[in-house]
């Protein structure tokens, strides 16, 4: 088979290998808008609105009513809040290192998984573009060396080879680079509002396991006093 040939089926399976990691690139985006969708508040607003909502019973102690406000929500914070509430019995530097701990490996840790992925994408595609490239060139050169008469069809098919390769991998590369520069500044937002609306609820939720203590009543129990 002469080197044309070699050259085309290789300009094949190129363009194979950049569909396939242009298609786990864009995968790797979605999944990646759609987790930080699913973790964080559409606006400052809607957690503002939440906090207000629970900041109430958290300062009656009614930790049962505000348990159940966010068992069912599944956004970053009122986990978080459902967390710290589940574990009132510890210290206040230990209650915040566990949620900053638990923030960092349930969603940061996931979000970097999947956006190293496309970090790896954008780097791979240009390669395997350049590499076709090369085996384009190649193909050329091996086309001129080869043929007694030179057959410009057979040289541009190589050339375009090349060409088309090249910019595949940066037609993939350059939408991944905005789209991930995207999600890192939703993922920076998110993580800004998570980090205020945390120490706004743990200041309210501390403050009213602190005047329980020094009145040396359980929730339950000033409950029962009020209702009395």
């Amino acid at each position: 088979m002469e080197i044309s040939g070699l050259t085309t089926i290789f300009g094949w399976g190129f363009y194979g290998a950049l569909a396939l990691i242009a298609l786990w690139g864009a995968f790797c985006v979605i999944m990646a808008f759609n987790r930080v969708s699913q973790k964080r508040f559409r606006t400052e607003q809607d957690q503002v609105d939440f906090l207000a909502e629970v900041e109430g019973p958290l300062e009656k102690g009614e930790f049962d009513t505000v348990a159940q406000t966010c068992e069912d929500d599944q956004r970053a914070l009122p986990q978080l809040v459902l967390l710290a509430i589940n574990n009132r019995d510890l210290e206040f530097k230990q209650t915040r290192q566990m949620l900053v701990d638990r923030f960092q490996r349930d969603v940061l840790a996931d979000l970097d998984y999947r956006l190293s992925w496309v970090s790896t994408v954008i780097k791979a595609a240009p390669m395997i573009g350049l590499l076709g490239t090369v085996v384009g060139m190649m193909g050329a050169f091996g086309t001129l060396a080869a043929a007694e008469e030179m057959s410009a069809e057979k040289l541009a098919s190589d050339i375009m080879l090349a060409l088309i390769t090249t910019a595949c991998g940066l037609a993939i590369a350059i939408p991944l680079v905005l789209c991930l520069a995207a999600v890192n500044v939703r993922i920076r937002q998110m993580e800004d509002l998570v980090v205020s609306g945390l120490n706004r609820s743990l200041e309210t939720f501390h403050a009213t396991l602190d005047r329980f203590a020094v009145t040396g009543r359980s929730p339950a129990q000033a409950q029962s006093a009020e209702l009395l």
